[in-house]
């Protein structure tokens, strides 16, 4: 028994193992095939097209009263004497659509806490750029339809990020990870911008009671997150009664959603946490009981900060269900009796038009380049000009908190619909302008690709590298490894599940890339592991310093050396050496040609890896992988 624990522990207690365990797969069905691709970035968006042409078509058709009548339909919510009463289309904007910004505030704070806008260098470049992104759209608005409709400025200041990241999945260079990211940085701060427009500028008959009690609710958060708590169900409760209260107050409730989100708590796991849970899943596994199943959940549950979790089950119902069905209740105009021909001539329509579609793309733009020549920053690694002109293009895709906006900035109908159509019109504008400046750029300027380079540079040399495993080897995973990172092979027992799998099939290489930023002692473990190859015992050193990841001081490191039997003086001489040094930045300037900026990072036969890097999943790659080369084999 002590033996099959061992080994379920490192290669069963978190899924991984051979592939074929488990149930029968299922036959992959055309629905299966359907709603996989509208969980996908670019299938969302295409979703949201479809419903907003249903809305369009509906309200414009012979039985649009019924569009109507719907969302006009009353429905009440009672407890006792207090009840909520709102129509379905307010139960839509202020109801549903506070999921979608609590979602908002909910990024906002994991990438303050541990995403892009932690790092300063990184983030003010999109900082800068979403800033003059939100002033200059609105300017260009006033300057237009300042004086029919002063109040509609709202409307160009937002951008949908599902609707952004979703076209630029269909129209932007097929790898496009790193302008993603920097796009999602710079919607952030477009997306905090807007809510606090709509909070502040679009709110009347303020309400000090309901207030009162709604700042109350924040600082019951604030309160709830310094306590460490990581069951959701407290900070779940509290979002139900801000939301109620801000209702009340006047206020409109998507501020409550934003500020809510940015008070959930938001940390990167931390590798004890995920050791108690490997136990406690040990222990069920043991004793496969209901009490011990739950005491197992909530060591799960406690790994990953309430902040991720809120965000992984909120994601897949706003962007398949609250953002369709609110573009189902605000893209129906009704373009009859000559509305859509006065739109055409309206400078509300125009103003908005304009304000999304060359305000978004010349202020991010202009943003951009302005933080760059000050020296606040610079672009992601691979994001070229073409690719952030692009990128800015598509930005003036309002859609969502832009349609919001015109139901709250606008009382006249006729107006209302004036601006729907000019969000409409951006959005089609926007989407191909994007596609024009995405293809130009890959002819004019070969920017096929906005991300980090995929391919191993250079390959594996079997006089430099270090390989465990058979040197002609027909699968090869190499790994870009700190001694002080947590999650590496030597600590998730990757390389013993997939060298299980494959036995002599597969090859293990290693590469240093030491993270001098958050791993003060990886520099020195990495020269004292090669001082240790200049004896002949890299592996050795390799297995001791992540069996002792946290005592890496040089005198722990010399302690070791002796441990192995290895000369010691020499040890010392050689871990100072300029050549054990140019070895390793010479790994280090390998993992920049690479594209590796974080470990641990894998390569599979030369190109890097995406995704959960699981032994499961790195299994299931490489038998892709190889599949592949019998097939090419046979073709040969």
């Amino acid at each position: 028994m002590a033996l099959a624990v061992d080994e379920f522990e490192e290669s069963r207690v978190f899924g991984v193992g051979k592939t074929g365990d488990g149930p029968p797969a299922t036959a992959v069905t055309p629905i299966h095939r359907l709603t996989s691709y509208v969980r996908t970035e670019s299938g969302s968006a295409v979703l949201l097209v479809v419903v907003s042409v249903i809305a369009l078509v509906w309200a414009n058709s012979p039985v649009s009263a019924s569009y109507v009548d719907l969302w006009h339909t009353p429905m009440s919510v009672r407890v006792g004497d207090y009840g909520i009463d709102m129509d379905l289309h307010h139960w839509v904007n202020d109801g549903l659509m506070v999921a979608f910004f609590f979602l908002i505030g909910l990024e906002v704070r994991q990438e303050l806490a541990v995403g892009s806008l932690r790092d300063r260098s990184r983030a003010l470049v999109p900082l800068v750029a979403g800033v003059l992104g939100v002033a200059l759209p609105a300017l260009i608005y006033l300057a237009i339809a300042g004086r029919e409709a002063p109040q509609g400025w709202g409307v160009v200041v937002g951008t949908d990020t599902a609707f952004l990241l979703g076209v630029l999945a269909m129209v932007g260079p097929a790898m496009s990870n790193q302008l993603r990211v920097f796009l999602l940085t710079l919607t952030v701060v477009d997306d905090f911008l807007a809510v606090s427009i709509i909070g502040v500028v679009y709110t009347d008959d303020l309400r000090w009671g309901p207030l009162v009690i709604a700042l109350l609710a924040l600082v019951c958060l604030w309160l709830l997150s310094r306590t460490a708590e990581w069951r959701s169900a407290p900070y779940v409760g509290i979002v139900i009664v801000l939301w109620i209260a801000t209702l009340e107050s006047g206020i409109h409730p998507s501020l409550a959603g934003m500020a809510a989100g940015l008070l959930v708590p938001a940390f990167a796991t931390e590798r004890y946490e995920v050791e108690n849970a490997k136990r406690l899943f040990r222990d069920y596994w043991q004793s496969p009981q209901a009490a011990v199943a739950r005491t197992a959940r909530r060591g799960l549950a406690r790994s990953i900060s309430v902040n991720e979790r809120l965000h992984d089950v909120l994601r897949s119902p706003v962007s398949l269900f609250v953002v369709p069905v609110f573009a189902l209740a605000n893209a129906g105009i009704d373009l009859r009796g000559g509305v859509l021909s006065a739109s055409l001539t309206s400078t509300i329509t125009w103003g908005v038009v304009l304000g999304l579609v060359i305000g978004k793309l010349v202020g991010i733009a202009l943003g951009t380049w302005a933080a760059i020549r000050l020296g606040l920053g610079r672009l992601p690694d691979g994001v070229g000009r073409g690719s952030v002109l692009g990128g800015a293009a598509l930005s003036g895709i309002g859609f969502t908190v832009s349609l919001l906006i015109v139901g709250l900035a606008f009382t006249d109908t006729r107006q209302a619909g004036m601006a729907t159509v000019g969000v409409l019109v951006a959005m089609v504008l926007a989407g191909s302008l994007g596609w024009l400046i995405f293809t130009r750029a890959r002819v004019r300027w070969g920017e096929t690709s906005a991300d980090l380079p995929t391919i191993l540079e250079p390959p594996v040399n079997l006089d430099l590298d270090h390989v465990r495993g058979p040197a002609e080897a027909a699968l090869t995973v190499v790994e870009y490894m700190d001694f002080e990172c947590p999650f590496c092979a030597k600590s998730t027992g990757m390389w013993t599940d997939v060298h299980g799998h494959f036995g002599d099939r597969v090859r293990y290489v290693v590469r240093h890339l030491p993270l001098h930023d958050y791993h003060p002692h990886a520099h020195t473990a990495a020269l004292a592991a090669e001082a240790a190859a200049e004896q002949g015992r890299f592996w050795e050193m390799h297995d001791l310093l992540f069996a002792h990841q946290h005592a890496l001081e040089l005198t722990d490191l010399v302690g070791y050396a002796d441990d192995l039997g290895l000369d010691v003086e020499q040890f010392i001489v050689d871990v100072d050496s300029p050549e054990v040094a140019e070895r390793v930045g010479r790994h280090e300037a390998s993992a920049v040609a690479s594209g590796a900026v974080g470990t641990p990072t894998f390569f599979l036969n030369g190109t890097r890896h995406r995704g959960p890097h699981d032994a499961r999943t790195l299994i299931a790659a490489l038998e892709e992988i190889e599949t592949e080369m019998s097939a090419a084999r046979r073709r040969s």
